[in-house]
Order: C-alpha cells, then sequence, then structure tokens
C-alpha cells in the first residue's frame, strides 16, 4: 500500500553504523547510568522483580537498537475490550536521536499512531547518552518498567501486561529512594506517580465520554467533538498533544487513545491498591499470580478481589 512505500522511503538506515567513540564527559556519564542502573535491578529484585538484560550495557559496550512502534486501530472503534487492532515494530541500528520520522501518512480506514524509542525490553536494548541525559527519576523508573517485562515477572497479553507494569514501575522507583533516602528524588517520583493517576482518571473518562460519541456522529464530526472534550481533561491532553507531536490528531485519534488505554486502563487501581498492600513486593507478588491467558475482563476482576482482600485485610 502507499502507507508502506512512503514509511519505507523515509526509513533508510545503512546497515554498516559502527560504534561511536564517546567524549570524556560523555564516557563518565554512561559510567554512571551503568552503575545507577546495577542499584536499581538489584533493588527491583529486593521487590521480587527478577533482573533482564535489558539496559544492563550502554554504547560503550554494544552497537545501539532503537525501535519503531506503530499502532493501527480501525476508524471509529476504540480497543476497550480486545486488543488493538495492529501492532507492529521495526528495529533501527542507531540510536531515536539519528532516526527522525518525518511522517506517518493515513492508512485508509485505520487510525495510525507511531512512537520511537531507545529503552525497551530486549537484551538489544542498551544505555544510550539521550537514556543518561534523562531525569533521575524516569531513568529508575524506566529500568523497572523493562525489567517488569521480563518472563520471569510477567508474561501476558501486551494490553493487560503495560496496564500493570506502567503503574508498578512508578511505584518501585518512589520505592527506590525512599531506600536509598534520597528524600528530594522520592517527592519527585510522587509528584509524578500523583500525575500519572490523574492521567488514568481523565484517560478513562474520555474514553467513556468518546465511545458514544463515535456511535451517534459521523466520522470526521466524531473525531473533532471528542478532540474538543479533551479541554476537559487537561493533564491528558497535554500529554496527548506532547506525544502527538508532528502527527495529525484526527488522524492518531483512535489508535491513541486506544494505546493509551493500554498503559492507563489500571493505573489508578493499582496506585490504590498498592496504598492497602501490605508491602509493594506483596502487590507484586499477587499480581503475578494472573494466567498467561487473562483477559481483560478477568484481569479487571481479579483487581477488584485484591481491592476487596486488601480492605479485609485493613479492617
Amino acid at each position: 500500500m502507499a502507507f508502506a512505500v512512503a514509511l519505507a522511503a523515509g526509513l533508510v538506515v545503512s546497515s554498516c553504523a559502527r560504534l561511536l567513540t564517546p567524549r570524556i564527559e560523555d564516557r563518565v556519564q554512561l559510567t554512571h547510568t551503568a552503575t545507577l542502573i546495577e542499584e536499581v535491578k538489584s533493588f527491583g529484585k529486593s521487590l521480587g522483580i527478577e533482573p533482564t538484560p535489558a539496559l544492563s550495557r550502554t554504547t560503550q559496550d554494544s552497537q545501539p537498537l532503537s525501535m519503531l512502534w506503530l499502532w493501527m486501530q480501525r476508524d471509529g472503534t476504540l480497543a476497550l475490550d480486545r486488543p488493538l487492532d495492529i501492532r507492529l515494530a521495526i528495529g533501527f541500528s542507531t540510536e531515536r536521536e539519528r532516526l527522525k520520522i518525518e511522517q506517518v501518512y493515513r492508512v485508509d480506514g485505520y487510525s495510525v499512531y507511531y512512537r520511537q524509542g531507545n529503552e525497551f525490553s530486549d537484551a538489544r536494548s542498551v544505555a544510550t547518552l539521550g537514556f543518561a541525559a534523562e531525569p533521575l527519576v524516569r531513568r529508575v523508573m524506566v529500568v523497572l518498567h523493562e525489567d517488569l517485562h521480563g518472563d520471569a515477572n510477567f508474561a501476558l497479553p501486551w494490553e493487560i501486561e503495560e496496564g500493570l507494569v506502567t503503574p508498578l514501575g512508578y511505584l518501585a522507583a518512589a520505592a527506590f529512594f525512599e531506600e536509598k533516602n534520597d528524600q528530594a528524588a522520592r517527592t519527585n517520583a510522587l509528584a509524578s506517580l500523583k500525575e500519572e493517576r490523574q492521567v488514568s482518571r481523565e484517560l478513562n473518562a474520555l474514553i467513556a465520554e468518546a465511545i458514544p460519541i463515535l456511535t451517534r456522529l459521523p466520522l470526521d464530526a466524531a473525531k473533532e467533538n471528542i478532540l474538543q472534550q479533551m479541554t476537559h481533561y487537561p493533564i491528558y491532553r497535554r500529554r496527548f498533544e506532547r506525544q502527538i507531536q508532528g502527527q495529525h490528531p484526527p488522524t492518531v485519534l483512535e489508535a491513541k487513545l486506544s494505546h493509551d488505554l493500554a498503559y492507563y486502563r489500571y493505573f489508578d487501581r493499582i496506585a490504590a491498591l498498592a496504598e492497602q498492600a501490605l508491602d509493594l513486593k506483596t502487590l507484586i507478588e499477587d499480581l503475578k499470580r494472573l494466567p498467561s491467558d487473562a483477559t481483560l475482563d478477568r484481569t479487571g476482576k481479579y483487581l477488584s478481589e485484591l481491592n476487596s482482600r486488601y480492605s479485609g485485610t485493613a479492617n
């Protein structure tokens, strides 16, 4: 299709990429980040998060690999109780920063959202200079997030696993800084957790509004109406606009909402469970008991069961 041709033409990357020799200050930064990653992985294990090879090396040790992820959802639909219609990933032997995507053209019949990244749950994901320059809280959270994706921790359908791993990564990051007695970083981690919970609440409320709009109005009018409704959800709206920068809002809408739902469907509920559980390790152990063939419906019921159990314990 025309989309595939346009995408391929814009993503030509040399297969002859070589490891670059970083400057002395860059090597120092990468070394410090490698030490931090070791500490975070060791701490994660104390919570029952088995470490993975992801981000265990830096670009001083290995050729970087970046990913381009694309999500496609049929126009006028949302992935409410089923997976997104199409998910795919393309790997490139270079950092994300060296691979600038101009645009992704509309695919007839589908909404399309894309995202690039250097960090993912695979041994080929190495810490780059870009990652080393990220804020401390984000680096810690990302390492824990990617380790949580390891099959020894969670091996669930994507739309369920992301919904569990995302809040657990933020919760574990706050616990890491508490363990390190780094009050400034812990305060920042808790602020990030609070904002993510609000994103979760606003997104789920927006989705509830969007469903009847998509059913009632012609497609183009429905898309514009939903985009206007975002003004009532300011934190999610800012997140949406920042993450789709360079993409066309009506084209990206259904895919982006469906993508975000996978990450934030359960976020606020799991953060609330963490407040009731004996400790974070207990919550992680309980969530690991979800079977690998769990459905969205079964997962929601299981979270309700945990809430009842924890509430009973608290009383």
